[in-house]
């Protein structure tokens, strides 16, 4: 463990963004929702057909292969579905030390990655309460949010918007802002959201959007769901103190990866860096 704080370390010293240089994965400014259109489906799901050029605004690229950043997100892509494939995990939530770290940016594109392969469809679903990004960065404008499921007064499948972009699909449930998110991730009908997710959705790859771990308990609440974790840090905004913050947080929780984000362009190998700690505790 010793060897991946230096490492965490080192990158966030020596690898902070320049004036004038293009970061993998900044904040995301609000803007209106008008992005996605819908057509009439024959699927039990509210269909949307996601705009490319709205999604890029946004920093979500791995709908294209020919984007060189693609990779790093393919990469990361990999290694954790083999990880997951190994210890047959179905369900991984991202979350951050604090906001501003790109971790939805993280989970639409490693989400859009994974769509990419056959036979593995894919489920994003936004529980981040406090900030809620995934319906504004796809571009999305849900009548029906995972806050009506979870206060029982919406099934999930009302929920589930089947989201495409080119030929490539994945499943959406996006959220709302809303105060008193605490009681509802402890509440029954959140045990009963990951039952139905783990019967009704067997062969997805679940990517949980949590909100950032230092700014409430929901992540802690939470952690009993969900099978792994995804620890994104970021270049300038994220502290070593922080990340050992986390780790106090997470010691009986599964990590599956610390992605660092927001290294300058010139340090090519900095773009996402992953520091294996599957399977330790702390």
């Amino acid at each position: 463990m010793e060897n991946i704080r230096q490492a965490i370390e080192r990158a966030l010293a020596e690898g902070a963004p320049r004036p004038g240089v293009r970061n993998a994965a900044p904040s995301i400014p609000r803007r209106p929702l008008a992005e996605a259109h819908y057509e009439p489906s024959a699927s039990k799901y509210e269909e949307a057909f996601l705009d490319d050029a709205h999604l890029r605004q946004g920093r979500v690229i791995s709908q294209d292969l020919t984007d060189p950043l693609a990779r790093s997100f393919d990469m990361l892509r990999t290694q954790l579905l083999q990880l997951m494939d190994g210890k047959k995990w179905k369900i991984v939530a991202v979350t951050s030390p604090t906001p501003a770290c790109g971790k939805t940016v993280t989970s639409l594109n490693l989400a859009l990655s994974v769509s990419r392969l056959q036979d593995r469809p894919v489920m994003v679903i936004d529980l981040d309460f406090a900030r809620p990004m995934v319906a504004e960065v796809l571009g999305l404008s849900p009548s029906v949010v995972i806050g009506n499921v979870l206060e029982g007064t919406q099934k999930l499948s009302h929920a589930v918007i089947h989201a495409h972009v080119g030929k490539q699909e994945l499943k959406v449930v996006p959220c709302s802002s809303m105060v008193g998110s605490a009681e509802l991730m402890a509440s029954r009908n959140m045990e009963t959201l990951f039952r139905e997710l783990r019967a009704d959705f067997d062969s997805h790859v679940i990517i949980i959007d949590l909100p950032p771990i230092l700014v409430s308990d929901d992540v802690i609440t939470v952690l009993p769901w969900v099978d792994c974790i995804l620890l994104v840090a970021a270049v300038g905004v994220s502290t070593v103190a922080q990340i050992e913050e986390c780790k106090k947080h997470l010691q009986w929780a599964e990590v599956a990866r610390v992605v660092l984000t927001k290294a300058s362009e010139s340090k090519t190998h900095l773009y996402y860096q992953y520091y294996g700690l599957a399977g330790r505790k702390g």
